[in-house]
């Protein structure tokens, strides 16, 4: 130690400098490994004792775990006084006293395998199933002055948007129950459908509305959609009773022929597929299972009106369906109600303005699709599609103009599919199954985004009969822009979106005969091999006797321009 003193003050400095290094580098380093500290669902669960039920719920049926892993889940969780509430109406004391099965299905309803905030909720069906397979229903509702959001119709939530370390939580007043009846059970059950029932009887309809699903196939074709009538909208058409239902409409006195006018005009109210009041206010035309016949829908304001239309320049009113008491979940399908009698209609062609991003699996990208802003461009895989075939396994593309943020100047609502190697030996051909189209002549126009090299020539069919006039990819709106709209139409182009874009341009390709009314296939076929993107925004099925320039489609957004 004297030694050390001894030493020069600038060497004994660096002495002791060297020696507090030497420590600290000995010394264990305590780093931080985690970025995110908040909770997953079930540690968030675990430190909240209001929702300690639920958790029992989760760990009973062994998904606590599950729900422990990183994922994007939304969860619709229920207090203790709901689960409380729950097991009373079961007439249970505890929930181990609850089938294993019952439960799991019962957790499995309030989970969604995608986070979903408030801000997306639409008044009607969210966009992504629960993990049970059935979808909910969002909705508002005013009681004493004070407004919230309801699900399933049942229940309130309390808190939304709590965000967890993997998804978003949502707490509600209530358990959510899984529609178990089928849809002839939840009819029947419903005392002001009595007469809807027996004419569900007596035309065998009722036997095919009371087959379950099965779950595990998870195929939405399999159900059905039901607009039932009450007692009360028959009454108002003069009809009390079934005799008097068969004395209007059973014309050949056998209601289960399927000719006869009894049995379609029950046909005539089930569709195919599951279709809530959110698919039906965008679908223009609706398949029924009477035999080629179909209803027209509109949206009118927050109104879907069924089979209103103009005929030779006179309204004929459309029925409302009632919006309040529709979006009922069966086991195998959903139930709507009818604000009045209706009948079939000799159905006119109509045009069908068929988008091609408007795909499902598009949609349910809530976050990316038609949202200013977002990222431009989200691609899919070929097994993700069921209206959408093509060759090879390369991935489609939703794109959206990166310049403008999907709003303004890249075709309808600012968006167009992208292949990306449309050519021989990848995706040569391309096929969609476009919306209903009621039989008629349509001439037929596809709208692209044209580029000035390295693309080329593209046929396209429909039910696979090629069309006359194929398309020039590099072909763009620069080309025309100083023709006059009606001599261009005559030479087969147009301006298809107001305001124009010098890139985007319009082809008819043909006229075509839908001998049949429904959903139809449409091919686009490569004839050289593009070294660029191809992009595609809207194919148009307009009759032959309606003005083939206007409406136009709003540049960037949805709904139709102005005619000027």
């Amino acid at each position: 130690m004297k030694r050390l003193l001894r030493l020069p003050s600038l060497l004994r400095f660096t002495l002791v400098f060297l020696i507090a290094l030497v420590f600290q580098n000995c010394t264990e380093q305590k780093i931080k490994e985690s970025t995110d500290e908040t909770l997953n669902i079930t540690d968030f669960l675990r430190d909240e004792p209001e929702f300690s039920m639920f958790l029992e719920m989760l760990e009973i049926t062994n998904y606590a775990p599950f729900m422990n892993t990183y994922g994007t889940y939304t969860l619709f969780l229920p207090t203790n006084e709901a689960v409380k509430e729950y097991l009373k109406d079961a007439g249970v004391s505890s929930l181990k006293d609850v089938p294993l099965a019952d439960l799991q299905n019962i957790v499995k309803l309030h989970i969604l395998n995608q986070t979903i905030n408030t801000t997306d909720f639409t008044d009607g069906k969210i966009a992504t199933p629960s993990l049970y397979g059935q979808f909910l229903v969002t909705g508002a509702t005013n009681k004493n002055g004070t407004s919230s959001t309801t699900v399933n119709k049942q229940s309130s939530i309390l808190k939304s948007n709590v965000k967890v370390g993997n998804g978003v939580i949502h707490v509600i007043d209530k358990v959510l129950r899984v529609a178990d009846k089928t849809l002839a059970q939840t009819i029947e059950q419903d005392t002001n459908l009595s007469l809807f029932t027996e004419a569900l009887k007596v035309t065998g309809w009722y036997d095919a509305l009371n087959k379950p699903i099965d779950y595990t196939k998870n195929d939405i074709d399999s159900y059905l959609t039901v607009l039932a009538q009450t007692n009360d909208a028959f009454k108002a058409a003069g009809i009390n009773n079934i005799e008097e239902l068969k004395a209007k409409y059973s014309h050949l006195h056998n209601p289960l022929d399927v000719k006869d006018s009894l049995n379609l005009f029950v046909s005539y109210r089930i569709l195919p597929k599951l279709q809530y009041l959110a698919d039906i206010a965008i679908s223009p035309a609706l398949v029924t299972k009477a035999p080629l016949e179909v209803i027209s829908a509109k949206l009118d304001k927050d109104v879907i009106l069924l089979n209103e239309e103009v005929f030779n320049g006179v309204l004929e009113k459309g029925v409302a369906i009632t919006r309040e008491k529709s979006d009922v979940t069966a086991s195998n399908g959903v139930l709507h109600f009818a604000a009045a009698n209706f009948a079939i209609k000799k159905r006119l062609p109509a045009p069908v303005y068929f988008d091609f991003c408007d795909q499902n699996e598009f949609r349910q990208l809530t976050s990316v699709f038609r949202i200013p802003g977002a990222a431009p461009k989200t691609s899919l895989a070929k097994a993700l599609f069921k209206d959408v075939t093509w060759d090879d396994n390369d991935p489609i593309t939703y794109f959206k103009d990166p310049a403008k943020g999907g709003t303004v100047g890249f075709g309808w609502h600012g968006d167009c599919l992208e292949i990306n190697r449309f050519r021989n030996g990848n995706c040569q051909n391309i096929t969609f199954t476009t919306p209903v189209i009621i039989k008629g002549k349509y001439k037929l126009w596809i709208s692209y985004r044209g580029q000035d090299t390295k693309v080329g020539l593209v046929k396209v069919f429909v039910d696979g009969v090629e069309m006359s006039r194929q398309i020039n990819m590099l072909e763009n709106g620069n080309k025309f822009s100083s023709i006059e709209e009606r001599v261009l139409e005559s030479q087969g182009y147009k301006r298809h979106i107001e305001p124009s874009s010098s890139k985007m341009n319009c082809r008819l390709v043909g006229t075509v005969d839908i001998a049949t009314t429904g959903r139809h296939k449409l091919t686009l076929q490569s004839q050289s091999s593009f070294s660029a993107q191809a992009w595609f925004d809207v194919a148009e099925f307009r009759p032959v006797d309606m003005d083939q320039l206007y409406p136009k489609f709003n540049s960037g957004t949805s709904g139709f321009a102005p005619i000027k």
